[in-house]
């Protein structure tokens, strides 16, 4: 297992390289290019750049998160074969450059949706939160709100140059179905599956997060049936999952633990996010993040990581999401205290779950 950290960069980062590698158990960072848009290649003097960069600081960068796939590949239109072939000419630099696992997603229009950034709790930090009925009817007016919660950062998945048009993103994306838009990822991964095999990279999808239907837009990351789905559709050790206890863990009805058990049981499990949720009442669809300790929220994070271990995993993880505490000012839910408590955490279980195995209180599976 190799501990990882979500890192924006450079120059649009408080929290510096110096900072990450004093965390204990830090193997690397988990950066992009964010100036970059959905569907371009990305080029090859600004992945030296970075990963080079990343380097000289005493981390690895072997996960990249948000090489963004484009509205036109996501709803085949007109655009998709060529953002596809800009898509396998960025993997194959990715690859020469030591990159081993790519996350993304394949959710329509937002990446993730959350009400409230600074949802404030009761020991006195804050963190994400979502109400269902706090929903704005209109998607101008949910941007707005992020925009003006994020402390003055731009939020990954909610770039504005790609949502000043959301009238006409959404259009683009009518009539397509949750099968459409299932067809079209399955086309998409079948499209570079050779790629990624001769580049030696790793595709890991994020789930849905939230897992349910917005806005009327299609969903097909979201439960264990769904994953297991798309897996089998395109049956290859390159095409895998980001499995994010988080995002699964908003369904009441997704066993955490048994998606675990399963997926990295078939090796299919290249990245983990882990963080933990709190559901707030009874229907279970209102949930604030909390800390990564299990007695912190509603997933059981013990359970998660002894189901990695029987299985024998040896992926990427890195904590996901934290509160805002001690006076963390940074861009809302990546502040570095609380996430350096949750990879502490983190690093604690697989600890202690793998020196049980070593001693047979853990039975590997077979």
């Amino acid at each position: 297992m190799k501990m990882t950290f979500r890192w924006y960069g450079f120059n649009d980062d408080p929290i510096t390289l110096e900072q990450v590698k004093q965390i204990p158990g830090m193997s690397g960072v988990v950066p992009a290019l964010f100036d970059m848009q959905a569907g371009d290649e990305w080029p090859e003097d600004k992945i030296k750049a970075l990963i080079e960069g990343i380097h000289a600081e005493g981390l690895e960068a072997e996960v990249i998160e948000s090489v963004n796939i484009s509205d036109d590949i996501k709803n085949a239109g007109p655009l998709r074969d060529q953002h596809i072939e800009n898509y396998k000419k960025t993997i194959t630099t990715l690859g020469k450059y030591g990159v081993k696992v790519i996350c993304y997603n394949f959710m329509p229009v937002f990446d993730w949706l959350r009400t409230d950034l600074a949802y404030p709790l009761p020991d006195g930090s804050n963190a994400l939160a979502y109400f269902k009925d706090e929903v704005p009817e209109s998607a101008e007016t949910l941007i707005k709100n992020i925009e003006e919660a994020s402390n003055g950062f731009s939020m990954a998945g909610w770039e504005p140059e790609r949502l000043a048009n959301i009238k006409g993103l959404f259009a683009k994306y009518e009539g397509v179905t949750d099968e459409i838009l299932f067809d079209n990822l399955v086309y998409f991964l079948e499209a570079i599956m050779p790629t990624c095999e001769a580049a030696d990279v790793k595709m890991a999808i994020h789930p849905d997060d939230p897992p349910y239907s917005l806005f009327g837009l299609p969903r097909i990351i979201n439960t264990q049936d769904n994953l297991r789905k798309m897996l089998d559709a395109v049956d290859n050790p390159y095409n895998g999952l980001t499995l994010c206890t988080g995002s699964l863990g908003a369904n009441p009805k997704n066993d955490v633990v048994a998606i675990t058990k399963e997926f990295a049981a078939r090796d299919r499990v290249p990245f983990m996010h882990m963080r933990n949720i709190k559901f707030t009442d009874d229907t279970k669809l209102n949930f604030h993040e909390s800390a990564h300790l299990t007695s912190a929220g509603s997933v059981d994070m013990y359970g998660v990581v002894r189901a990695l271990v029987e299985a024998g995993w040896d992926g990427y993880v890195r904590p996901d999401h934290g509160r805002m505490i001690w006076g963390d000012d940074g861009r809302p839910g990546y502040g570095l205290y609380d996430r350096a408590l949750g990879a502490t955490y983190l690093n604690g279980l697989f600890e202690a779950v793998e020196k049980d195995a070593k001693l047979g209180a853990v039975k590997p599976v077979k």
